[in-house]
């Protein structure tokens, strides 16, 4: 950002429209499955004065799972992977942000999967911030990261004739994010 581009402190709030949150994973260990929640909330409090005081939170609905493939989708549905009648949200709720390069954040903070809580660190690069054509101001952010699913639970896999796995154990979880600044919010304590 220039020094006269809006600042990043603030609230802001995920646009599901504009956010992916998704995952990729090998799939028969030849090829690339990806897929991405639809149903995405969050909220970033960015204080770049005070980066102790910033802080992420993310809620996906488990049940809004997109492969776009409905038979593998319900799968991931299942007690196999998700278990979403017991399990209906995926959490994230960060412990410390802090800002490592200029645009470039390291958030820590705890993932629950399956009532599986593990802390991890995410990278994430802020994008850009912009008004867009309708005047709102909106901070773009990408990020990724690599966790073994069996981490959290997921445990369901085949093996195949030549050794290896259906699905692989380790997945990429990706993150495209479009945040709205929130103008009249009161800041979290």
């Amino acid at each position: 950002m220039t020094d006269s581009a809006p600042s990043l402190s603030g609230d802001w709030d995920l646009d599901p429209q504009h956010t992916r949150i998704g995952f990729s994973a090998r799939h028969a260990m030849i090829t690339t499955v990806r897929g991405s929640f639809n149903d995405v909330e969050g909220h970033v409090h960015a204080d770049l004065e005070d980066m102790s005081q910033s802080y992420v939170e993310v809620v996906l609905k488990a049940a809004s799972v997109d492969t776009r493939t409905a038979q593998r989708d319900e799968h991931l549905r299942s007690a196999d992977f998700f278990d979403v009648e017991n399990h209906p949200e995926i959490t994230f709720l960060s412990s410390r942000v802090e800002e490592v390069e200029d645009n470039a954040f390291l958030v820590t903070g705890d993932l629950t999967i399956r009532d599986v809580t593990q802390t991890l660190s995410f990278p994430i690069a802020l994008t850009g911030v912009e008004k867009d054509a309708f005047g709102v101001l909106r901070a773009g952010f990408e990020g990724s990261r690599k966790v073994n699913r069996r981490d959290f639970g997921l445990e369901w896999n085949m093996p195949l004739d030549s050794g290896g796995v259906l699905v692989s154990e380790r997945i990429t979880l990706e993150f495209e994010i479009s945040a709205v600044r929130r103008e009249d919010a009161p800041a979290k304590k």
